[in-house]
């Protein structure tokens, strides 16, 4: 079975609700003259965009080999979610701060609360039931382990990317909300001008973690331990292969390069070996439909 689920729903539901989210956004910000929600308004097209460099990334990841990419395409995906954690953190978070300084500096005070309390929770609707759907992919592929777990051992870049920006979504309109509350109550802009740099810092926080560990992934790492496993005991039960010196997997996008050095079985004469090797290959395939290439070479030591 395919370590690998189709991460493309859970972007589209995303983009969607982030569609949704931005432009009612906007039209806050303006009637409100809010900073935190003018904050939140930036976040949300940051997203849109994010979301359509992923889809982009998934699309190039799926054109075939050529000459000078041998292996494929597979890990424009993870460059493509390089950038969207630059983007996050550039125009959403580092944007985010400077207005709640500029903020604190104007003493502008913040108009038509009810607006912005509406919209945010309107917001949190929509961005909560995106949310929902990312987990319930996510679920599908980490099975019993622990939600940080799976985000530091995932090899899917996009699920990564999505599920960091939802979270931070919602935990950054958890901030606007209180912001705007603390606005109304008091009459003290401050508390705004404190809940967008709430929100830079929280956005800057989660594209770092992003960006460190899809830069894991560009660098070149290999399939997850589980799947290693998996894989080294095919080997090691598999008939003619008396001993695997040395099993290296690279983990492509949504494909796998696995490299081979093993001891055979030494009653075997030439052609049998080439043989017993040609079989390995197909049955390993076939067992792991991810695994794309596989370089096979017999030794006596490691």
């Amino acid at each position: 079975m395919s370590h690998h689920q189709n991460p493309v729903k859970s972007i589209i539901y995303a983009l969607l609700a982030n569609l949704g989210v931005a432009i009612a956004k906007s039209i806050a910000a303006v009637l409100t003259k809010s900073g935190s929600m003018f904050a939140e308004a930036i976040h949300s097209f940051a997203d849109c965009g994010n979301q359509i460099l992923l889809l982009i990334g998934i699309k190039n990841a799926k054109k075939p080999p050529t000459p000078n990419h041998p292996l494929g395409y597979g890990k424009a995906t993870y460059f493509w979610s390089f950038i969207v954690a630059i983007i996050l953190f550039s125009m959403g978070g580092v944007f985010s701060i400077y207005e709640g300084i500029h903020r604190l500096h104007s003493n502008q005070l913040m108009e038509n609360p009810a607006i912005a309390i509406s919209v945010l929770i309107f917001s949190v609707l929509l961005e909560g039931a995106a949310l929902f759907g990312v987990l319930k992919e996510i679920k599908t592929v980490r099975g019993d382990k622990s939600l940080w777990k799976w985000f530091r051992e995932s090899r899917q870049s996009e699920l990564i990317v999505v599920f960091g920006e939802d979270s931070a979504a919602m935990l950054g309109l958890s901030s606007a909300l209180i912001a705007v509350i603390a606005t109304t109550i008091t009459g003290n802009p401050i508390y705004d001008a404190c809940g967008s740099i709430a929100i830079g810092v929280l956005l800057i926080i989660v594209s770092i973690f992003i960006g460190i560990e899809v830069k894991n992934l560009l660098i070149g790492e290999s399939v997850t331990p589980e799947r290693q496993e998996e894989i080294k005991g095919f080997l090691d039960n598999y008939e003619g292969i008396d001993d695997v010196l040395n099993l290296i997997t690279l983990q492509l996008g949504n494909d796998v390069m696995v490299a081979v050095k093993a001891k055979m079985d030494s009653t075997l004469s030439a052609i049998e070996l080439i043989q017993n090797i040609n079989r390995c290959e197909h049955d390993m395939k076939e067992k792991f439909p991810d695994i794309k290439w596989i370089f096979f070479e017999p030794d006596i030591a490691n």
